[in-house]
């Protein structure tokens, strides 16, 4: 009898042991579970807030929206020696666009708080690298156009200004075969500027 009683005591106690290894271990695991936990979510937050800045530095205005809140942009016509005729029409597309989608403000067809217009006074093309047989390898494509901005709540960031983009190119490609894709990288250009210069401020 004493022995059997024994050997359950022994038993009894050694899966008493057990349990509390298993609990160690469990609570250990729960510890090092919260750990990782508060580290991804710390990592989650530190991009999540690192890309809102970004966005709002790169997207964001100045615009005192208590005192502006409309905007109007003429048609740019084209009055360049070299026309490139979708012109005009895709870069007030863009600069609307660019207000529209980057700021709260209204858009008119006149009359705005603020007003841009403006003309495509440059569409030029101009030899550029020089290769060893004499004749020139690349051509540079400039686009300027000529832009008046009026702020009719503030006067004084009223200006008149020229804003020019260029791309290159090979000569192995004709005009033609890249100007759609050129021309849509200086106008993104030149209405990156114009935004920056009236409402983005950096």
């Amino acid at each position: 009898m004493n022995y059997k009683f024994l050997k359950e005591r022994c038993i009894v106690r050694l899966k008493s042991m057990e349990l509390n290894k298993n609990n160690r271990m469990f609570k250990r695991f729960r510890f090092s579970s919260w750990r990782i936990l508060s580290v991804v979510i710390t990592i989650f937050l530190s991009v999540v807030l690192g890309s809102c800045t970004i966005s709002y530095k790169f997207n964001g205005s100045v615009v005192d929206y208590a005192k502006t809140k409309t905007i109007s942009i003429s048609d740019f016509p084209n009055v360049a020696e070299l026309v490139y005729p979708p012109l005009s029409q895709e870069f007030a597309e863009s600069l609307r666009d660019a207000y529209t989608k980057q700021t709260r403000l209204q858009l008119q067809k006149k009359g705005g708080d603020m007003h841009l217009e403006g003309e495509i006074v440059g569409y030029q093309l101009t030899p550029m690298a020089i290769s060893s047989d004499g004749y020139s390898s690349q051509t540079k494509l400039t686009l300027t156009i000529n832009v008046r901005f009026s702020n009719n709540k503030n006067p004084a960031d009223d200006f008149e200004k020229k804003f020019s983009a260029y791309q290159t190119f090979d000569n192995t490609n004709s005009l033609t075969s890249v100007q759609d894709e050129l021309v849509k990288t200086m106008i993104t250009d030149i209405v990156d500027n114009i935004y920056n210069d009236t409402v983005g401020k950096w």
